[in-house]
C-alpha cells in the first residue's frame, strides 16, 4: 500500500528542493554571500525526496481510495516540514514551530503569519513564502478536482460522472487533470503580475502579490498589506483576480476546450458572484452612512475586504476592525462562505451551502405537504441523497473541528474571543482574523508553542477537508 505513496511524496519532494534555487539565487545576488541556507534546504530535501522516489518507484496503473487519503496527508505534512527548513536554517523565526507555522500556512494557502516585520525580511524569504502560496495553490486545486470526486469527501460525489471503477480511473484522470490545472494556474498568475506592473506596482512585489492573489492565499511583501500602496488600480486588479481564483479551475478548462460549462459549476458561480456584489454594497452602503466614508471610497474599501475574507485570501486594504464592533461577527461569519468547489479557496464553499438551502426548502415543503416529493436540486440538477448526507456530515465536521480548536486554545489560557477567531481563520483558511490582535494589523507570533502546533492541526484539516485527515486515524481504514 506504502509504495505509490512513498513514490509520490518523493517526487514532491524532489521538485518543492529544486524550487528552493530561485530564492537561493535571490540570496547570492543580494546579500552577496557564497552560500544561502535555501542551498542546503534544498540538498536534504532533493536527497531525501530522491531517495523516497528511487526506493519505491514503480509503475502506477491504479490507486486505491485508501492510497488516495494516504497520498493526500503524508505529501501535504511532509511538504509543510521540509519548506519550513529554510526559515529554521535561516533563523528568520524564533524556534522551529513558528517555521512550522509559515511554512503550514504558506502551503494550505491560509496566509496568516508569525512575522511582525515582513519588510525587514530579505528578499528570498519573502519570495519563498509567495511560492509557498504558489504551490499551495496549485495543490489544493489539483486535490479538489482530481482527487476528492474520488474519495466521496463533503459531497464531491456530484462532480463524479465516471460509472467505473474509481481505482482504475484515478491515476489516469489525475495526471491528465494536474496538467490542465497547472496550465492554466499558472497562466492567471502571469496575467496577473503583468496587470499589477502595468498599474506601478514593482516587478518583485507584482510577482509575489500575483502568487498569493491567484493562490487566494494572502502572504505580501508589506507589514500592511495591499494598503501600503494606497492605489486605487492595484486593489482592483488583485480583487479582480481573489475573484478568478475563487472560481472553479475546471470552468476555464472546460471554457478552453469546449465553450461550455456544466450547469452544477455554473449555478455555483452565479451564487458566489451574486453574493460578492451583494455584500458588497451593503457594507459599502454601511461605511457611507456609519462611517461618513464618501460612497465610492466605502465601495472601493468594501469590495476588497470582503471578496478578500469571502475568498479566504486574506489581504487587506484597510484594518476592517476599526470599522466598528460589528465587523467581527460579520467577517467571522463571511469567513465561512468560501469561494466554488474546485478553486484555491478554503472554507465551506458556495456549493455546500446552495445543498443546505436547497434541503432546507425541502424539508418546510414537506412540512407543508407531506405527501408532496421534493427532490434537493440545485438550479435545475437534482442532487443525488448520499452527496447531501456527504454536505451535512462535512459542515458537522467543519463546525466541530473549530469549536474543538477554539476549546483547546481557551485551555490554554487564551480569551475565548482570541480563541474562536484564530480557530475560525486557520480551519477556513483565511489567514489573519476578525479582532485586532491577529487582524490586518496583528500577527500569530504571540501564541504559545503549543498553541502554533494546534493551529498547524487546524489549518491542514481545512485545507484538506477534514473528514480526508479524520479517516485514516480510525481502525476500519488499516484492516485488510
Amino acid at each position: 500500500m506504502w509504495q505509490p505513496v512513498l513514490m509520490i511524496d518523493g517526487f514532491i519532494l524532489c521538485i518543492l528542493g529544486i524550487s528552493m534555487i530561485i530564492p537561493a539565487c535571490f540570496d547570492l545576488i543580494d546579500e552577496k554571500i557564497s552560500w544561502s541556507p535555501f542551498f542546503t534546504s534544498a540538498l536534504i530535501t532533493i536527497f531525501i525526496g530522491f531517495s523516497l522516489f528511487l526506493s519505491n518507484k514503480g509503475k502506477i496503473t491504479k490507486l486505491s481510495l485508501r492510497q488516495g487519503y494516504l497520498i493526500t496527508f503524508v505529501c501535504w505534512v511532509s511538504v509543510g516540514i521540509f519548506s519550513s527548513l529554510p526559515f529554521i536554517l535561516g533563523s528568520h523565526v524564533p524556534d522551529i514551530a513558528s517555521a512550522f507555522f509559515e511554512s503550514v500556512s504558506g502551503v494550505t494557502a491560509t496566509g496568516a503569519s508569525v512575522i511582525s516585520d515582513v519588510e525587514s525580511l530579505p528578499r528570498s524569504v519573502l519570495l519563498w513564502r509567495s511560492m509557498l502560496n504558489g504551490l499551495g495553490g496549485i495543490g489544493v486545486v489539483i486535490f479538489a478536482v482530481a482527487m476528492l470526486p474520488f474519495l466521496g469527501i463533503g459531497g464531491m460525489q456530484m462532480f463524479e460522472h465516471e460509472s467505473s471503477d474509481t481505482n482504475e480511473k484515478l491515476m489516469p484522470k489525475f495526471i491528465d487533470v494536474a496538467k490542465w490545472i497547472i496550465g492554466v494556474y499558472v497562466g492567471l498568475v502571469v496575467l496577473c503580475a503583468i496587470a499589477l506592473y502595468v498599474c506601478g506596482m514593482g516587478r518583485f512585489d507584482a510577482i509575489n502579490h500575483a502568487l498569493s492573489a491567484v493562490a487566494t492565499a494572502g502572504f505580501s511583501t508589506k507589514n500592511t498589506s495591499i494598503a501600503y500602496f494606497n492605489s486605487f488600480s492595484i486593489e482592483m486588479v488583485v480583487t479582480f483576480f481573489m475573484i478568478l481564483g475563487a472560481l472553479p479551475i475546471t470552468f476555464y478548462i472546460i471554457l478552453l476546450q469546449h465553450h461550455e460549462m456544466e450547469p452544477l459549476r455554473l449555478g455555483q458561480i452565479k451564487t458566489f458572484l451574486k453574493s460578492a456584489f451583494l455584500l458588497t454594497f451593503l457594507v459599502a452602503i454601511y461605511l457611507c452612512w456609519h462611517n461618513h466614508i464618501g460612497f465610492f471610497k466605502s465601495l472601493r474599501y468594501a469590495a476588497f475586504n470582503v471578496v478578500s475574507v469571502m475568498t479566504t485570501t486574506g489581504m487587506s486594504s484597510a484594518d476592517f476592525v476599526e470599522w466598528g464592533a460589528w465587523t467581527t461577527v460579520f467577517f467571522t461569519l463571511l469567513s465561512l462562505h468560501g469561494g466554488c468547489i474546485g478553486s484555491t479557496t478554503g472554507s465551506i464553499k458556495v456549493m455546500r451551502w446552495q445543498v443546505m438551502k436547497s434541503y432546507f426548502a425541502k424539508f418546510l415543503l414537506s412540512s407543508i405537504e407531506p405527501n408532496r416529493v421534493v427532490p434537493v436540486k440545485i438550479d435545475k440538477t437534482p442532487i443525488p441523497d448520499n452527496a447531501v448526507i456527504s454536505v451535512f456530515v462535512y459542515i458537522l465536521s467543519f463546525l466541530t473541528v473549530i469549536g474543538g480548536a477554539a476549546l483547546i486554545l481557551n485551555l490554554q489560557g487564551y480569551d475565548f474571543t482570541i480563541a474562536l477567531s484564530a480557530a475560525v481563520s486557520c480551519v477556513t483558511n483565511t489567514g489573519p482574523g476578525a479582532i485586532k490582535e491577529i487582524g490586518a494589523s496583528g500577527n500569530y507570533a504571540f501564541f504559545s508553542v503549543g498553541a502554533k502546533y494546534v493551529l498547524c492541526a487546524a489549518m491542514l484539516l481545512g485545507r484538506l477537508e477534514i473528514m480526508t485527515v479524520l479517516v485514516i486515524f480510525t481502525k476500519s481504514f488499516w484492516k485488510n
